[in-house]
């Protein structure tokens, strides 16, 4: 009861590296549990700091019920400037807390969590988006640490692509994420430094960039059918949300924050274009066609990252990876306890 363990990042890596396959069934899992109305997750809370208006530092406090019946908070912080000091934008911990007693048991270093929940959800969109595991072209917008993670669940799951493309406005970041699908994944990978032949190709788009307002506005950008997998939620114009199939997994949380569903919903001034969440798709209670773009907007779920960290703690946990603190408690009962008295 009073056990705690430490999950650091290389164990995390290591854990999400040999069971890629059962983050996805996890994923889709959780989905569906919060679907059913098994979980509490509140709004995100922002920190944002007056002389650095790019950062932030978010906690993702939430609950888990069913066979995890967890509880906990991911506290991630995104500085957009530490790319250009070649360190990794975002940082993060996850603290587990167990749902009996509401004390914590686990500390996990989150970042490759959150990264591994997040291609994770991508992943298991495009599957339910196409109906299938194969694409004629791939394309993906972002040469960072999330798009390199879509790329290894995409690769786990036995994608199969006539070719992937990446555009990153510094060619650098685009290379170096080519060379390593090529290398690492065996994807037969190229760059573009035009934003619109990337798209123009592509049967599936991955957006994963830090940018914090719409860039892509021409009506045109998507053809009809073309599954685009928004995650990092800014890049988009509301007027594209509008004429398209829209896929959200909240969509009270995605709502909000300024994502291109957001201020769709602000210029319109209605939810109308919204088609429903991944979970209602999944179920068949909602359809998308082939007519419009199909655009999957992940705001990025609390529960999401308790079911992966839990799998990645339990993981850890049954190899002697997890790293036991004795004594972190400093007091496990109320009252010490008292000699008996006499007389």
């Amino acid at each position: 009861m009073f056990e705690f363990s430490v999950v650091g990042g290389t164990t995390a890596r290591a854990v999400i590296d040999r069971t890629r396959p059962e983050i996805v069934r996890e994923v889709r899992s959780t989905y569906l549990a919060h679907d059913d109305g098994d979980s509490v997750n509140p709004d995100s809370y922002f920190l944002r700091f007056p002389d650095k208006p790019d950062a932030r530092i978010i906690a993702l406090p939430a609950y888990l019920g069913g066979e995890h019946d967890v509880a906990g908070i991911k506290w991630i912080g995104s500085f957009p400037q530490n790319i250009a000091d070649g360190i990794p934008r975002a940082s993060a911990a996850l603290l587990l807390n167990d749902y009996a007693t509401g004390y914590p048991f686990a500390l996990l270093e989150a970042s490759q969590i959150s990264a591994a929940r997040t291609a994770a959800s991508a992943v298991l969109a495009a599957e339910q988006l196409t109906g299938s595991r194969t694409a004629g072209h791939l394309s993906v917008i972002g040469g960072g640490i999330i798009a390199r993670n879509v790329l290894e669940f995409f690769a786990a799951q036995n994608w199969q692509f006539g070719g992937v493309t990446v555009h990153d406005k510094i060619p650098e970041y685009a290379e170096a994420l080519a060379a390593h699908t090529t290398d690492q994944l065996g994807y037969r990978t190229s760059t573009t430094a035009s934003l619109e032949v990337a798209l123009l190709k592509a049967d599936i788009v991955v957006f994963a960039t830090t940018a914090a307002e719409p860039y892509v506005l021409d009506a045109g950008a998507f053809a009809p059918g073309q599954v685009v997998l928004n995650i990092s939620l800014r890049d988009i114009g509301p007027e594209l949300i509008n004429d398209a199939y829209n896929i959200l997994d909240d969509v009270d949380h995605c709502l909000k924050a300024n994502t291109s569903p957001h201020l769709a919903e602000q210029k319109y001034g209605h939810r109308d274009f919204i088609t429903g969440t991944l979970a209602q798709h999944i179920r068949g209670r909602v359809t998308t066609g082939t007519d419009k773009p199909v655009i999957f907007s992940p705001f990025g779920l609390g529960v999401l990252d308790l079911a992966v960290g839990l799998h990645v703690y339990r993981e850890a946990r049954a190899t002697g990876e997890a790293v036991p603190v004795d004594g972190f408690f400093g007091e496990t009962t109320r009252w010490p306890t008292r000699p008996p008295q006499h007389g």
